[in-house]
């Protein structure tokens, strides 16, 4: 990361990186979830999911799909219900943390036994809530960039505040758009270049309003749960970038203290290890994972 605060370039490709995964669709008993399903060479010798936080999406893996898979990984990034390319409901209580959860069982299931769960931002709260349901499905569990309870006081918590009123009202498009202007006036902001502009306003407009809607109200009011985790016994990691500015670094190391994780800081990195520093990234993934194989 430059002194200016600003990623260097070399690491803007971010979620429109090349990779040989292949975009597919899960069927389980509770819908149909897209996914980036990338295989090694040989057998597998684990499965990995990997969960996207609020207004994110199965790309926001891209940088980690190919070098997981090299290392034998079996690697499947999912959409959430209403994210992307997996379709939404209007019904509020499908996205409760619990039935979200309850999602990632069901495609957990249709994958195979004992998944490496790793889960970025909100995905990391929605995969605690898999976890605590039901630990025995995976073989461990990673906090990517998420804390242990709702988002604190801060520019992203005040985005989803300021935002709520006017998702069904404004329309998404409206919304992006005006969210992009207010970002322009900030003048250590560096904007995208296409094609990744592009994805990233067509991700927004494709989502499902409710799931932003009641996602973002999961994320002003998760209670924490740091205990109910530990006593699944899981092996847990606490991963993270050294600048993260949603849940303070300081937060999410007394988090995995609480939890008796693993705690790994990933340096030149933001919110989004996995692509902001998907090298250093990938390469604690698989130290985990190795230590603790499924």
């Amino acid at each position: 990361m430059r002194q200016d605060g600003r990623v260097d370039a070399p690491q803007i490709a971010r979620q429109t990186t090349p990779h040989n995964a292949v975009a597919r669709t899960v069927t389980t008993e509770r819908g149909s979830f897209a996914v980036l399903d990338a295989l090694p060479s040989g057998d597998p010798i684990a499965t990995v999911l990997l969960v996207p936080g609020y207004t994110g999406s199965k790309e926001d893996f891209a940088p980690l799909l190919d070098p997981l898979a090299d290392k034998g990984l079996r690697t499947v990034a999912m959409d959430q219900r209403g994210q992307y390319h997996s379709p939404g409901t209007p019904d509020p209580a499908a996205y409760s943390i619990q039935e979200l959860g309850a999602d990632l069982l069901a495609v957990a299931a249709q994958l195979g036994s004992r998944l490496h769960l790793v889960g970025h931002s909100f995905g990391g709260l929605v995969s605690r809530a898999a976890a605590i349901s039901q630990p025995d499905a995976f073989a461990t569990l990673t906090l990517m960039s998420s804390g242990p309870s709702e988002l604190p006081p801060g520019p992203r918590r005040s985005i989803i505040e300021a935002s709520q009123p006017h998702l069904h009202s404004m329309g998404l498009a409206r919304i992006y758009d005006a969210g992009q202007d207010a970002l322009a006036k900030d003048p250590t902001w560096n904007p995208p270049q296409e094609p990744l502009r592009a994805f990233l306003r067509d991700r927004f407009v494709s989502s499902s309003p409710h799931a932003l809607e009641h996602m973002g109200a999961t994320m002003l009011t998760e209670p924490d749960r740091t205990e109910q985790l530990r006593a699944t016994q899981l092996p847990l990691m606490v991963l993270y970038g050294r600048d993260d500015n949603a849940w303070s670094p300081e937060a999410q190391s007394d988090m995995a203290l609480r939890l008796g994780a693993r705690e790994v800081i990933i340096e030149s990195a933001l919110h989004s290890p996995a692509i902001e520093n998907p090298v250093d990234t990938a390469a604690e993934l698989v130290r985990f994972w190795t230590d603790y194989p499924a």
